[in-house]
């Protein structure tokens, strides 16, 4: 068979899958072919720059040999085992974890994705201390399963809200603040005041967890302002509330550090659980996992925890994420995504911006930015979804993969993305925003 019959071939058996999230009548896929770096082709061998990163996962970038090769090897020596089992590539893969953990951290759960790794952390923290309630924001996702879906704060909750004892309040987000802040600090100081209110109103003693993205990604990169987290940890340990952040799209690489929570507020913010996916192994094979401090995993020293998966640890999952973290820290990818934000990718977006009205804020670290769109910068009115739509098909068109979500474009390339490839990425953009904008 010819690529274009293996394209036609994939778009026509595409017909049977029933894709998430999605109208099911009104879709149109590109049929991906392969992979390399940050970029991508389809059957016809058309070229794409990957700056969506997929589900804002692929990290190491497409088909790193190193870890394509960890997997083969795995493959062959010992495909799956058991849980209950020690295997030495899982141990070597959680030791590997915790190398970046925060201090006092001492075992992982592994699961097979980021909401298991939430639902799990939930589990947890209210067996930890014997409450049931979870805060968390409105702005945020946190996956889509039981507790995840609903403990996540945008629409995807309202159909699917079976899970019991969630309470929402407001995070800060300074662009577009819920408290009529004027500045960065005042925005802190009042959605801290906000929190406050939440836990005193829902009573401190029947809350379990407040759980956090440390950087809300899908909801916008909303990176917190200065003193947010820390002041949320205060307040949690002020209360016994044990204080859950969600690392799973902002972990490993993402924000230019290897956890998120090592670029907030200095990195002196310890939690209690971390949730993490995703960047771990660039989603090579299905895996996440909690890590946990060691006050609550004494607490089943003794006690069973009542949680399991059959696929936790998988040695695929395991040697892919030993591979990937091992290849992130000898070739200085984590490194890398921190200078292109700093030195290359937000200067550019910025640049961006005061060239075109489109754009109503840039913000972000590392390689994980949003741009916010709006149709007056100083109403700062959110654009229609057609106009998002518009700008992601036009930058398709032009070999540009983007992520959109809502009123925004999300600039999510690979931590291993070069100058080069920011600069034909940013000059698509400038055409894009030029020829959409004016219309």
């Amino acid at each position: 068979m010819t690529e274009s019959d293996l394209g036609a071939e994939a778009l026509a058996l595409d017909k049977q899958v029933f894709h998430s999230w999605s109208a099911q009548a009104h879709l149109n896929p590109i049929a991906i072919a392969r992979g390399l770096g940050s970029r991508l082709w389809d059957h016809a061998g058309r070229e794409y720059l990957d700056f969506s990163s997929q589900m804002v996962n692929v990290n190491i970038g497409h088909s790193h040999p190193k870890v394509v090769a960890a997997i083969a090897e795995q493959a062959a020596e010992l495909a799956t085992i058991a849980p209950p089992t020690a295997n030495l590539v899982r141990g070597r893969a959680v030791a590997e974890i915790l190398r970046h953990a925060p201090e006092g951290f001492t075992k992982v759960f592994l699961t097979n994705g980021g909401a298991d790794a939430v639902e799990n952390a939930i589990r947890m923290a209210r067996l930890h201390t014997g409450r049931d309630k979870v805060l968390s924001t409105y702005r945020s996702y946190h996956g889509n399963t039981g507790a995840a879906v609903v403990a996540t704060g945008d629409w995807r909750r309202i159909p699917n809200e079976y899970a019991r004892g969630h309470v929402h309040f407001f995070g800060p987000f300074p662009y577009r603040s819920e408290f009529w802040s004027d500045s960065p600090e005042q925005e802190t100081e009042r959605a801290l005041h906000h929190l406050e209110r939440v836990i005193l109103s829902e009573g401190p003693d029947s809350i379990a967890a407040i759980l956090l993205e440390t950087v809300p990604g899908t909801a916008g990169v909303l990176v917190p302002p200065p003193g947010y987290l820390s002041g949320v940890r205060e307040l949690a340990t002020r209360h016994g509330i044990m204080l859950i952040l969600d690392e799973v799209m902002a972990g490993f690489g993402r924000t230019g550090h290897w956890l998120a929570l090592d670029g907030v507020d200095g990195g002196t913010v310890v939690p209690d659980l971390v949730t993490f996916a995703k960047g771990v192994n660039s989603g090579y094979v299905p895996v996440g996992g909690v890590m946990i401090s060691e006050p609550i995993t004494k607490t089943f020293d003794d006690t069973v925890f009542p949680g399991g998966l059959t696929y936790s640890g998988h040695p695929l999952a395991a040697a892919s994420i030993l591979a990937a973290l091992q290849a992130m820290e000898s070739e200085g990818i984590v490194v890398n995504a921190n200078r292109i934000g700093t030195d290359v990718l937000g200067p550019g977006l910025r640049a961006l911006a005061a060239k075109h009205p489109i754009i109503g804020e840039v913000r972000g670290m590392g390689v994980f930015w949003a741009l916010d769109l709006v149709t007056d910068p100083q109403a700062r009115t959110p654009v229609p979804a057609a106009t998002v739509g518009a700008i992601k098909a036009a930058c398709a068109d032009r070999g540009l993969l983007v992520f959109a979500a809502e009123n925004r474009i999300h600039v999510v390339p690979p931590c291993i993305v070069t100058d080069d490839e920011v600069a034909q990425a940013l000059a698509i953009y400038d055409e894009v925003f030029g020829e959409v904008g004016a219309g």
